[in-house]
């Protein structure tokens, strides 16, 4: 679950990113968050990854109170968020086997489970014929299937996709949400950040608009897909 009480965050410059926010993300939701540059979304993902801690309220997530977290607990909370970000940040020099075996080799996971974990998860994100291949033999699509594996292959509680069809195409783009609501249907929590409307519009759901750091709509829509 991610919860956030009363939440405010003031950068150090004065800024007021978040304004008493309200929130709560139940187990197995799937969630879009929406709002312009400057909103407060990419302020809310790096409280939600403790890389900030709120000025007020109070952040939980997973379990984990993130006001009283501390220092060396912090890479506990990540292993159970998988991260998707909008520039893939794949390793160039490493195939798409162990780009998304990168993750599990970070936390130490024994050899035999990452032998038959890695496979699993290239070949539910489709690029099972892929996995000698390197990024740049890839399209985008292909590399966001990549990234989207690497943040999957742990197991993690949590998704945060951000932003995660920003650099692929419109065609794409829908293959991806679709590949989230799969992960969302087996139990994964999944937090998506957009700023495409269309896709919103088209899948529906519960929509989260954040602007000027505060929650201006929090409702569940009906979708075109659904027609």
């Amino acid at each position: 679950m991610v919860e956030l009480k009363n939440v405010s965050y003031t950068y150090p410059t004065g800024q007021h990113a978040l304004d008493h926010v309200n929130l709560t993300i139940n187990d197995g939701e799937f969630a879009f968050v929406v709002g312009t540059s400057g909103a407060g979304k990419s302020t809310l993902i790096k409280l939600l990854l403790r890389e900030l801690t709120a000025t007020e309220g109070e952040v939980r997530v997973n379990g984990y109170n993130l006001n009283k977290l501390k220092q060396r607990k912090i890479p506990d909370l990540r292993r159970t968020i998988g991260v998707v970000f909008q520039d893939f940040r794949l390793i160039p020099n490493l195939t798409v086997y162990d780009n998304v075996a990168f993750a599990l080799r970070a936390i130490d996971a024994p050899t035999k489970y990452i032998r038959s974990r890695v496979p699993y998860v290239i070949s539910l994100v489709g690029l099972a014929a892929k996995a000698k291949s390197y990024p740049d033999d890839l399209s985008g699509g292909e590399q966001q299937r990549v990234a989207l594996a690497r943040a999957l292959v742990n197991d993690p509680q949590l998704i945060i996709a951000d932003e995660p069809t920003g650099n692929v195409d419109p065609a794409r783009s829908y293959e991806i949400v679709e590949l989230l609501r799969g992960i969302n249907a087996c139990g994964t929590t999944v937090l998506m950040v957009t700023h495409q409307h269309d896709l919103v519009r088209y899948f529906g759901g519960r929509i989260i608009n954040i602007n000027t750091g505060s929650v201006i709509f929090d409702e569940v829509i009906g979708g075109a897909d659904e027609v």
